[in-house]
């Protein structure tokens, strides 16, 4: 982040200085697309998040995570250690509003790590 390419970036500049710890070695947490019928529960995407911020933390520097979501998304984001920053954020010129999220990663891993942990477990014992 940092480039102002992306929407998030836009909603959080006026709502974060930008000379502040929550902006150090930032990424956003980006859409995930998956075809039909992989589309059958959280589990696929509790693995993808898992694999890629673990893969993304062992070849960067990862400070911080951001993501602009649907409020209902965000509740989807919170069960994965993300925390609300800001709700209701108005995109300008539109009538859409958003939710900004962020995550240490650390804990998001972690929240993501037991959910792989139990799901590597039983498919060692199937």
């Amino acid at each position: 982040m940092r480039y102002n390419l992306t929407l998030t970036e836009q909603l959080l500049r006026p709502i974060i200085p930008t000379d502040t710890p929550l902006w150090k070695n930032s990424w956003e947490v980006g859409r995930l697309v998956l075809a039909q019928e992989y589309r059958c529960g959280q589990d696929l995407l509790k693995h993808c998040l898992y694999h890629t911020l673990h893969y993304l933390c062992q070849n960067a520097e990862v400070g911080n995570l951001h993501a602009s979501c649907s409020h209902v998304l965000s509740r989807l984001y919170r069960r994965f250690g993300f925390t609300v920053l800001e709700k209701n954020v108005l995109l300008e010129g539109t009538e859409k509003t958003y939710t900004l999220i962020h995550g240490h990663p650390p804990i998001v891993l972690t929240a993501l790590n037991i959910q792989n942990t139990h799901e590597e477990q039983a498919l060692a014992h199937a």
